[in-house]
């Protein structure tokens, strides 16, 4: 269940609480008048079965409390209440199933920002995956992939994508090309001056690395494997599964790929460098080819949920 607390101004209470009413979804609804100052109005609470949340937030918006009052949705970890089940029952569908779009948007708004620690963990975790490409460490190189945020921006292109942003999609971009970029560059120094002070005895990578290799030589299970994760972590996103997500980041090779990548460039290894690059973009375009075709699936799965609970109703109602 979700609980919406509204700032409702006083003049629209009644239309807000009707459109409440006609909602399978919703229930325990609660009105404290005059209770905000700032907005001033109305305080109308309820409980929303996820699955009708968009439902509700497009009544409340086309009424325009969003722009005269306020609108907020909070995630309930444990109701316990007969109307909230049966409001559960009759909501269509099933809530994991559900994509709250207005939900999604903020969560992948976040992944678009080219902020300070976006980039700081994106060097901490390439600079991890260059550690492990020296010494063939698979330890290091899962604690890259966990640590390293590129995702978020991924998820941020398919939802862009799906939505017909083209603003969003430059944004999310930007923040990849820029933030691996200076991961890179950053961990490329580090190398050269690890060399130079004999920190790293290699002139060049190891030839033979057998636990690693993985790292440089992409090949249909790469991109396949991107697929899955792409997938995954869209529909962890929506489902507001983390655990799953965590097993995303797991699962794809972007980020010691481009760890690899800096050391192979400071090494001079050339063949490297090249797997590098080629790894990267079969993992970033596999994930955003497979979580857009998931967005897409899932807003047509519940148009045709919606289609079929909507003769359900027309059925009752002869």
């Amino acid at each position: 269940m979700l609980h919406l607390r509204a700032i409702v101004p006083a003049e629209r209470t009644e239309a807000v609480c009707k459109e409440l009413a006609a909602c399978a979804g919703a229930t325990n609804v609660v009105v404290i008048e005059g209770a905000a100052r700032a907005p001033r109005g109305d305080l109308v609470t309820a409980d929303i079965a996820r699955e009708s949340a968009n439902e509700v937030l497009d009544a409340l918006r086309a009424l325009d409390v969003d722009r005269d009052g306020s609108i907020a949705l909070d995630k309930v970890d444990l109701t316990l209440s007969d109307r909230a089940e049966t409001a559960k029952d009759l909501a269509p569908g099933h809530g994991d199933d559900a994509v709250v779009w207005e939900e999604l948007d903020r969560q992948v708004s976040e992944g678009t920002a080219l902020t300070w620690s976006f980039v700081a963990f994106l060097v901490l975790a390439t600079q991890l995956a260059a550690i492990a490409a020296l010494i063939d460490s698979p330890v290091l190189v899962v604690g890259a992939m966990v640590l390293g945020p590129e995702f978020a921006a991924i998820a941020a292109i398919c939802y862009g994508l799906v939505r017909l942003q083209p603003g969003r999609i430059v944004q999310a971009v930007r923040a990849l090309a820029v933030g691996f970029a200076v991961a890179i560059a950053v961990t490329y120094v580090c190398a050269l001056a690890a060399r130079w002070t004999g920190v790293i005895e290699l002139d060049r990578l190891p030839d033979d690395r057998p636990l690693t290799a993985f790292i440089y030589s992409p090949d249909r299970w790469s991109f396949i494997v991107a697929l899955l994760a792409g997938a995954a972590g869209v529909l962890s996103l929506t489902a507001g599964k983390s655990s799953a997500l965590v097993g995303v980041f797991i699962s794809v090779t972007t980020v010691p790929a481009a760890g690899n990548l800096a050391v192979a460039m400071a090494l001079k290894h050339g063949s490297e460098i090249n797997g590098s690059l080629l790894q990267l973009g079969v993992n970033i375009a596999g994930m955003i080819i497979a979580g857009t075709l998931t967005l897409l699936l899932q807003r047509a799965v519940w148009a045709v949920v919606l289609r079929q609970r909507g003769r359900r109703n027309a059925m009752r109602g002869t």
